[in-house]
């Protein structure tokens, strides 16, 4: 597994001849569940908040309620843990070229 810096990938994705057209962020109910494994130890799986909250995260996977997926909307741009980018292959079948 690598992990870049978005200006560092968006910089590979470019050189790998694709065009970026927009970027976002993802997964912001994602983050407190890390920050907490680094407060307990990323390694400890018997931590009763982290198994909580993982507990949490596999609940609104499974069931999307509009609470927590409008949470994660409006936080998304602030604490998203993930960066989405939209790319354009030039030359391919409805891109612009």
């Amino acid at each position: 597994m690598r992990i870049y810096k978005a200006d560092e990938l968006a910089a590979k994705l470019t050189a790998a001849g694709l065009t970026v057209r927009g970027t976002d962020h993802a997964h912001a109910l994602h983050s407190p569940y890390w920050w907490l494994k680094c407060a307990v130890g990323v390694d400890n799986e018997n931590n009763p908040l982290t198994k909580a909250y993982h507990r949490m995260l596999v609940w609104d996977l499974m069931e999307g309620p509009w609470l927590t997926r409008t949470a994660e909307k409006l936080l998304d741009p602030v604490i998203g843990k993930s960066v989405v980018f939209y790319l354009e292959k030039p030359g391919a079948s409805g891109a612009p070229q």
